[in-house]
């Protein structure tokens, strides 16, 4: 099982896409394990996006992802890093793939409305700053045992 970070990011959340982006990972199979609603605060963004401190574009990332409130989804499932960013699109909404997130429900670059995190060692370094160490929920599912099929047995 793998745990990872979405972020419906200032313009989902404007255009009210949050249900509709959730909804799609859990329709998936992805389990919700930790939710936080917040307004990011500029040291939170620039220690996020810190990896982009010396391009030219990270003044932007920081300015839009302070401009408003944010979704943070803390998701469990197999592979889910992996099927997340499936399911998100290519960084760019006009060339990402239709029955993407960002190709269904995007328009423009910076305005992509979501974060995913995209390596194991990624999503737990931004988990643990956007939930803290103690604030994920574990639990179990009675459709779990639907959703990730145990390997048979070999001989």
């Amino acid at each position: 099982m793998q745990r990872t970070l979405v972020l419906a990011k200032p313009d989902a959340v404007q255009r009210g896409l949050i249900g509709e982006i959730i909804g799609r990972f859990e329709r998936k199979g992805l389990k919700v394990i930790g939710l936080r609603f917040l307004t990011v605060p500029s040291e939170l963004a620039e220690e996020h996006y810190a990896v982009h401190a010396d391009k030219h574009f990270y003044a932007g990332l920081v300015e839009f992802i302070t401009s408003g409130p944010v979704a943070a989804f803390a998701l469990e499932g197999p592979d889910a890093i992996a099927i997340i960013r499936k399911m998100v699109g290519r960084t760019m909404p006009n060339e990402a793939e239709p029955g993407t997130i960002r190709g269904d429900l995007g328009v423009s670059g910076l305005r992509n409305l979501i974060h995913a995190s995209d390596a194991a060692e990624t999503a737990e370094a931004e988990l643990k700053l956007w939930f803290g160490a103690d604030a994920l929920v574990a639990y179990a599912r009675d459709v779990d045992a639907w959703i990730v099929a145990e390997e048979p047995a070999r001989a």
